[in-house]
């Protein structure tokens, strides 16, 4: 059934002649990469830093457990599986490692799904529900990903997104807290580098599917040392005005754009 919808939204791709391809490329990107990115870092910066950090959180416990599940079950994409499935190629550049669960629907999820938890307006939950709907149903449009991959990923990680906001958010201040936290992550990532090696040095897992793992786990190594430094040294507080904002947001986002671009 999964690769009769993928076919099915194929055969719609080919009647209107590709018109909505860029569209829905557009929606994908508001999972992953500089769109979520400054949604992020303007919250984190600027609004709320503890709203920022269990949005940041979420996102990061969530892609290091669904490249855990990845490794795990090794499922191909849609179009190694089924010889019928032709995925718009421009998506092809993003879709490099296994295919369950879907890891743009992953980080889709976490972000709307932690911003729906914070709103208490119902029409704000809803836009957040429908975006992450959409890109969930984006990642099955360009042929990339079957609707097991997406439901799979989309209700795994807006439990780990209720966990964390619910219960990990109330921990985020104090000593004792801020280690325990720091470690708990660093421990998982260091455990995603351990079971990810021994599942390619035993030919389990496909070398080539690696990338992405060893980009979570690094991410969120990086996260378990900025928010302890973060928390235990530098301690920044909310800029006042909205000149200090939109000096503190250009400057940080440009010093994370020349970050990416040289590493």
């Amino acid at each position: 059934m999964d690769f009769e919808y993928l076919l099915f939204l194929q055969n719609l791709r080919i009647m209107l002649n590709g018109a909505l391809d860029s569209a829905i490329s557009f929606i994908t990107t508001t999972a992953v990469g500089f769109i979520p990115l400054m949604i992020l870092a303007f919250v984190y910066w600027n609004i709320s830093k503890k709203w920022g950090m269990i949005a940041m959180r979420s996102t990061v416990f969530g892609d290091v457990i669904n490249q855990l599940v990845k490794l795990t079950a090794c499922i191909y994409r849609p179009w190694i599986l089924d010889e019928r499935i032709n995925p718009v190629k421009s998506a092809l550049k993003s879709a490099n490692d296994y295919s369950f669960p879907s890891g743009h629907t992953q980080s889709g999820t976490a972000l709307f799904s932690t911003l729906g938890f914070h709103f208490q307006k119902k029409a704000v939950k809803f836009i957040c529900f429908f975006i992450m709907c959409l890109i969930g149903f984006s990642r099955m449009y360009l042929g990339v990903h079957t609707p097991k991959d997406v439901l799979v990923s989309m209700a795994l990680t807006f439990i780990i997104s209720f966990i964390v906001y619910n219960h990990l958010a109330p921990k985020l201040n104090g000593s004792e807290n801020i280690m325990r936290l720091s470690f708990g992550l660093l421990t998982t990532c260091l455990l995603l580098f351990a079971y990810a090696g021994i599942l390619y040095c035993t030919h389990i897992a496909d070398p080539d599917m690696a990338a992405d793992a060893l980009k979570a786990g690094g991410a969120g190594l990086g996260f378990a040392l900025g928010y302890y430094i973060e928390q235990t040294r530098i301690r920044f507080s909310m800029p006042k005005s909205a000149k200090e904002k939109a000096l503190r947001f250009t400057t940080g986002l440009f010093s994370v754009i020349v970050l990416m671009v040289i590493f």
